[in-house]
């Protein structure tokens, strides 16, 4: 029976729900992903198909099943984010995010893009559900659903580099 089974790994995460509840889980990601080299990412999961995650939520001690669009914003450290695109000089804007419940999340979003698909408002148009924003030593992945505006941080100017 365990040759059916799928190897997994486990992402401690802070998981927000509408209202600024956070509960903090535990994600069971696939050794290798279906879609890219190397083992599946949190926002593999976050942008997949499911309607609702397994979760393990570590407070209770019990699995849970999470509704995807019902979730505000996961935030995960950062050394459980392998980005791709980390050897290419990205653009990056520092933003302040107010999900629609007024919480405010800052933080840089960063990316890779062909030129013609390189603003800020083309990152956040692309159909995922989920974007990432860098929060220090950690990222979050921030629902879209959820977002009532992102605003450019006071002092930013946009463009390549920090």
């Amino acid at each position: 029976m365990n040759d059916l089974q799928v190897p997994k790994h486990r992402v401690a995460a802070d998981v927000i729900l509408p209202g600024g509840a956070v509960r903090r889980m535990a994600f069971f990601l696939a050794e290798a992903a279906s879609d890219h080299d190397g083992p599946e990412r949190p926002l593999d999961l976050l942008n997949g198909d499911a309607d609702f995650l397994p979760a393990f939520d570590e407070s209770a001690g019990a699995m849970t099943f999470l509704h995807r669009k019902g979730i505000n914003l996961v935030r995960v450290d950062r050394v459980n984010d392998a980005d791709d695109e980390a050897a290419t000089l990205p653009t990056e804007h520092e933003v302040d995010v107010r999900l629609g419940d007024g919480t405010v999340q800052r933080g840089l979003v960063s990316f890779v893009r062909p030129t013609e698909h390189s603003r800020l408002i083309d990152v956040l148009n692309e159909p995922p559900p989920f974007f990432r924003l860098l929060q220090g030593a950690q990222v979050a992945y921030v629902n879209k659903r959820h977002v009532a505006l992102v605003a450019l941080a006071a002092g930013h100017v946009a463009g390549s580099g920090r």
